[in-house]
């Protein structure tokens, strides 16, 4: 059982939130979230107590398409050194995957940091080229070193995307009944609260940010249970040990002085205006998509999902992992067919690694 620091437990928030009495459906947008959620078993706990949570779009990788996977591919297997992170190359396209091309003989690499890459230009003559993953906590690393002097043979090819609209668009779609959110905690130390402040006024959605441990979860589910039962819809900060109502606004000036932001399709989802960020023209020297626009040119953007796979449905929160029917049949980690059994963030391949243990 899990104990708060002031005597209190686990079992005792699960009570107070079945004594609200309030049935409802809740999502979070965040990978870790996800894994603490299936890792601790709060899952079943929660349902017992009247809440069901479902995982929206919180997994960077996951929401990669797979038209800028493939462009990706194409530059590698055009000559160019291509660094991303370990999860993004066994994602699989209609080009096949990053580790597929790597295989063929391309020059992909798995790096750490965008620094790694940074470092790797440094030491070559090479055209090197770092795949920006990431939603609004990552983006000010890209932005650092760029903001430096790189090599003139380094470039990005930005795949950032923003949270706030991820969320405009699941509302619009209207195919999941959601009464509140679970906010992400590592995007809100960066944003601060006042970006989720909209939903709450114009959709009348409750709303609290959350950190990573059990506790936390739990402690966010009873105060949106308990904002739902007194009719409120507020933005709640259960993770204020670390997030401030106005965010770092450091991090902020730094993202808003090297992006623009663009309308752009997410696995999954139709295109969400202004969901995603991309670099500004004082950086075009550095900007992957502009620096090799010719080479672009050639990609194969096919961007058909595999047959039989429904990771976009899972990524809006419409379904569950368990209930795809090719989950532990057809699609594992070792033969995964969508990004959601790739990455460790996952719905999917969280459900794989941890639900059977239970």
């Amino acid at each position: 059982m899990f104990k708060f620091r002031d005597g209190g437990t686990a079992e005792r928030i699960l009570k107070d939130i079945k004594a609200l009495n309030v049935d409802c459906r809740l999502m979070h947008v965040c990978g870790t979230h996800q894994d603490t959620m299936v890792r601790f078993g709060l899952e079943e706990l929660l349902i017992e107590a009247g809440v069901e949570i479902r995982q929206g779009p919180g997994c960077p990788v996951c929401v990669t398409t797979g038209a800028e996977i493939a462009a990706g591919i194409t530059l590698a297997g055009s000559g160019k050194t291509v660094c991303v992170f370990g999860d993004m190359m066994n994602v699989p396209t209609a080009a096949g995957t990053l580790n597929d091309a790597k295989a063929d003989g391309a020059d992909v690499r798995i790096v750490y940091s965008i620094e790694d890459a940074v470092r790797m230009a440094s030491s070559t003559d090479k055209d090197v080229v770092f795949m920006a993953v990431g939603f609004e906590t990552t983006a000010p690393t890209t932005a650092v070193p760029l903001n430096k002097d790189v090599p003139k043979n380094f470039s990005v090819y930005s795949c950032h995307r923003i949270v706030p609209h991820a969320l405009e668009a699941i509302f619009s779609m209207g195919e999941v009944k959601v009464n509140g959110f679970i906010q992400p905690g590592h995007v809100s130390v960066i944003t601060g609260l006042n970006i989720f402040e909209p939903f709450s006024s114009k959709y009348r959605m409750p709303q609290v940010v959350a950190g990573f441990e059990p506790l936390d979860l739990l402690m966010a589910s009873y105060m949106l249970a308990k904002q739902i039962k007194e009719g409120r819809a507020e933005v709640e900060n259960e993770y204020s040990r670390l997030v401030k109502k106005e965010g770092n606004l450091k991090a902020q000036e730094l993202i808003a002085k090297t992006f623009r932001e663009a309308d752009k399709a997410w696995r999954g989802f139709p295109v969400i205006k202004k969901s995603a960020l991309v670099l500004k023209e004082r950086y075009e020297a550095h900007d992957a998509s502009k620096v090799h626009e010719d080479i672009l040119a050639n990609a194969h953007y096919a961007d058909d999902e595999p047959k039989g796979c429904r990771c976009g449905e899972v990524l809006r929160g419409v379904i569950r992992s368990e209930e795809c029917p090719m989950f532990r049949k057809a699609c594992d980690p070792s033969k995964p067919m969508g990004p959601c059994m790739v990455s460790h963030e996952g719905s999917c391949n969280i459900a794989f690694r941890f639900s059977a243990r239970r």
